[in-house]
């Protein structure tokens, strides 16, 4: 990683980051939403469930529910990464593919998409946004809450009539790194789903400095009910988790993050 990278000046401008999960944000976009920040540009999260699936590792508070410690480690998470504004849908985890949760009827892989883009879309109007993040067509991993996300990311990115990026993770680059596992690995087996896409499919890789790479870990760690500091060791977390990857869809041409400076066009989406 490089030690330092001069920001473009992004004041102005607004982008969306939807996400399924807490914790998501800060491992698939944990660096693109803190240099959007430290540009200037205003960063809108909008995170569709809580979590409430997810076991507490840690001992919670009297009285205190997962989805309310996943909550506050998100408002944490997006604190460290200058989120401007946390929206949260309200739908509910769903669970492993085909599990009891699935079928539940706030379960948001049962939500309908447009109906929930709708929302997504007057928040990104209000905001004059420019850009939506939003979880590619394989949802990274192929989890049915991620690819409930794409599809959407995708109808709020047409009505809005605005740049998307869908988020994912370069398979072969993450095959070939030395920094050892990444948490995708875990999520794909846990789910029994492949994730991914081959480097040729990918439009946009983000990378950032040492302060960068502080900061997502950081924010990845602040859900500490979910992870250990063991589970991102310092070691090889630069080599793991220092790139952030994107294929662009809706309008042509470049957008927002590919003005962040440090972007490798592969080829595109």
């Amino acid at each position: 990683m490089p030690t330092s990278l001069p920001e473009p000046d992004l004041r102005g401008h607004t982008v969306l980051a939807l996400h399924a999960h807490p914790d998501d944000e800060s491992i698939f976009t944990g660096i693109t939403l803190r240099r959007l920040a430290d540009a200037g540009a205003r960063t809108v999260l909008v995170m569709a469930t809580a979590g409430e699936l997810g076991e507490s590792r840690v001992p919670l508070r009297p009285g205190e529910t997962v989805p309310e410690r996943r909550v506050a480690e998100l408002e944490r998470s997006a604190e460290l990464l200058g989120v401007s504004r946390l929206v949260l849908l309200g739908r509910r985890d769903s669970g492993a593919p085909g599990g009891p949760a699935s079928t539940h009827h706030r379960a948001l892989a049962l939500g309908d998409p447009l109906q929930l883009a709708r929302r997504v879309a007057e928040i990104g109007d209000e905001e004059g946004a420019c850009a939506l993040l939003h979880d590619d067509e394989h949802g990274v991993y192929g989890h049915p809450d991620h690819r409930t996300a794409f599809r959407i990311g995708a109808a709020a990115t047409d009505l809005l009539g605005i740049t998307g990026y869908g988020v994912t993770v370069d398979r072969e680059y993450l095959h070939l790194s030395e920094g050892g596992p990444h948490l995708v690995h875990g999520a794909a087996a846990w789910a029994a789903v492949p994730y991914g896409r081959a480097t040729c499919e990918i439009a946009l890789a983000v990378t950032g400095d040492q302060a960068h790479l502080a900061c997502k870990r950081a924010a990845i760690t602040a859900h500490a009910s979910q992870l250990d500091e063991s589970d991102v060791p310092v070691e090889g977390f630069a080599d793991t988790y220092g790139y952030e990857w994107f294929r662009r869809r809706g309008r042509a041409g470049p957008g927002v993050l590919d003005a962040l400076g440090n972007a490798h066009l592969f080829a595109t989406a």
